[in-house]
């Protein structure tokens, strides 16, 4: 025994096996040379072996494990190549076990986890490990780990868990100044695979192509699916050069054979983004930002392209504002700092405001005001508007409530038009106080409304049912056709502001308005002219027949606290 280690003999010991006793596992320390075996004590009860005897020895144990799963103890004592006489060899297997010998029914299933350290010929020489018995809880238990760690498709981390390696692989990159990558992998003709050949083919070549990058990954580096069609990478050690080298490694790795699926043999193609961190991105959220946006430069060129993102001190400045907006929007929301302005609407007929536009407006913390158009187009496009909308119409439903002879005419955005939770708010804020309803005029834009025109009907439709009004904004930017027009059964439209401001002047504008207004009328709707800014404007509307007039000649729009009821 001179060739396995004197600290070896000078630690061993039942106890000194390197993990303590409890009622699920026992240790043991085998001398491969005399083929003797010392357990802990614990043993026979753990293992549920009446007679020692019968474990004493290696191959008296072995002569109790199932027979198919003998050779995998066997191979793990028998590897010799590189093996290390210092630190031994690790294994760790699991394997079925019959206690009271093969001819048995009562078997178990063990976890066995230890080292072995080779004799001079290089071989086993002496092993000491711990053998745990594995319970059905305990199974469950791995089978959980498995699903809460990897995506069940294709065995690599879940999204979850890859942003977490992530965020540690960055902190990690910062305390320790190494720069490091993070790639952002699509499969670019997903979308055909799964359409001619269904998702459950798509699904083969998706998991086929993550194995195939996991192949050609170095020893450290972390893959995990990120979504349906998408993989991430996160590479240690890694700067721009490397990182353009290990692009192509997996193009090519990708690209170089077919995939076999089980109808039949298919190409696929990859696009990449990457981003060096930390000196790129100090955020996990910057970090798969700015490679989902190299990805889909990437995806706008060709197949087979890797792109890595460049920084822009221009776009840096752009994703900053809009973050600082976002954030304002959401405080604001929260803070209850959203607020409603009032812009009338004049009746040609009477002279006087018979209808308000209800404006938001967002209050900051100093007490100032944010117009709508400086926060709406950004908080749209971060998917904000549903919050923005259900504020405005609480806000507009509490105003009328309070003023019960004023009629307001509130925008919502297009996701609103799909939104049933607007609808359902609404009726729940009426409910006692029906007679809101007919006071309330909802604006759609003329685009959206165009988009999904099925869709815009079906709300038109409910509205009216519910008795509000309904009105096309911005007529005539999106050139609705007298079908669609008539489809939608607005109440009302609003001519887009763009033709009227130069109406004076503007012949064409002049033909153009005149024209709009007597196509609303034949379908007995009003008319609104927006952005009406002098006298020769609202004369020359009067007599083409306009309905109402709005814009800064008639009113600026004033806070809706101040608004006072006609005496």
């Amino acid at each position: 025994m001179s060739d396995v280690p004197d600290t070896l003999t000078e630690t061993e010991g039942l106890d000194l096996v390197g993990i303590l006793s409890s009622i699920e596992e026992t240790a043991y320390v085998w001398d491969l040379t005399t083929g003797r075996v010392e357990w802990e004590s614990n043993a026979s009860d753990i293992l549920g072996v009446r007679d020692m005897s019968k474990i004493a020895t290696g191959a008296a144990y072995h002569a109790l494990i199932a027979p198919e799963h003998l050779n995998s103890r066997l191979e793990a004592l028998s590897r010799s190549v590189g093996a290390d006489r210092v630190r031994g060899v690790p294994y760790r297997l699991q394997y079925r076990l019959r206690p009271n010998g093969q001819r048995s029914e009562h078997e178990i299933r063990v976890e066995d986890q230890g080292r072995w350290w080779p004799g001079a010929d290089g071989h086993a020489a002496r092993a000491r490990g711990v053998i745990r018995v594995i319970s059905e809880e305990y199974l469950e238990q791995q089978r959980r780990l498995v699903r809460d760690d990897l995506d069940e498709l294709t065995g690599q981390l879940n999204r979850t868990r890859l942003t977490e390696a992530l965020g540690a692989i960055l902190a990690r990159a910062e305390r320790h100044y190494q720069p490091c990558a993070f790639l952002m992998i699509s499969v670019n003709n997903l979308a055909v695979i799964n359409e001619t050949f269904g998702i459950e083919i798509g699904d083969q070549v998706i998991a086929e192509v993550g194995r195939r990058i996991r192949e050609k990954l170095r020893g450290g580096d972390v893959i995990g699916r990120y979504s349906s069609n998408k993989f991430g990478i996160i590479m240690l050690g890694c700067g721009q050069g490397a990182l353009r080298i290990a692009a192509d490694r997996f193009i090519k790795a990708v690209r170089e054979t077919t995939i076999k699926t089980s109808v039949a043999q298919l190409s696929a193609t990859i696009s990449l983004g990457g981003v060096i961190i930390p000196d790129q991105a100090k955020s996990v959220q910057d970090t798969v930002n700015f490679a989902l946006r190299a990805l889909d430069v990437a995806k706008s060129k060709r197949f087979d392209c890797f792109i890595a993102h460049e920084p822009s001190p221009s776009a840096e400045g752009n994703r900053m504002r809009n973050k600082s907006i976002a954030e304002g929007v959401i405080a604001a929301l929260d803070d209850n700092r959203m607020r409603l302005v009032l812009q009338p609407m004049i009746s040609t007929k009477t002279g006087k405001a018979e209808i308000y536009e209800a404006l938001l407006r967002m209050e900051r913390p100093d007490g100032s005001l944010v117009s709508a158009g400086e926060f709406v187009p950004i908080a749209e496009h971060l998917g904000l508007s549903r919050l923005i909308d259900r504020r405005t119409l609480e806000l507009t439903v509490d105003l009328l409530k309070r003023h019960r002879e004023l009629t307001l005419s509130v925008n919502v955005s297009g996701l609103t038009c799909s939104d049933l939770e607007w609808v359902t708010a609404l009726r729940r804020l009426t409910r006692d106080r029906p007679d809101v309803l007919p006071r309330m005029i909802v604006e759609i834009t003329e685009t959206v409304a165009l988009e999904e025109l099925d869709q815009s009907v079906n709300f038109v439709d409910t509205l009216n049912e519910l008795g509000c009004r309904v009105a096309i904004d911005d007529f005539g930017a999106g050139y609705t056709s007298f079908k669609n027009l008539k489809r939608l059964n607005v109440d009302m439209v609003k001519i887009d502001g763009a033709f009227v401001k130069n109406l004076a002047d503007d012949t064409s504008d002049q033909i153009f308005v005149k024209t709009m207004i007597e196509l609303a009328n034949t379908f007995g709707m009003e008319t609104v002219a927006e952005w009406v800014g002098d006298e020769r404007s609202a004369r020359f509307l009067k007599s083409a027949g306009i309905t109402y007039m709005q814009g800064y000649y008639y009113g600026m729009p004033f806070d809706s606290t101040d608004y006072v009821e006609a005496a």
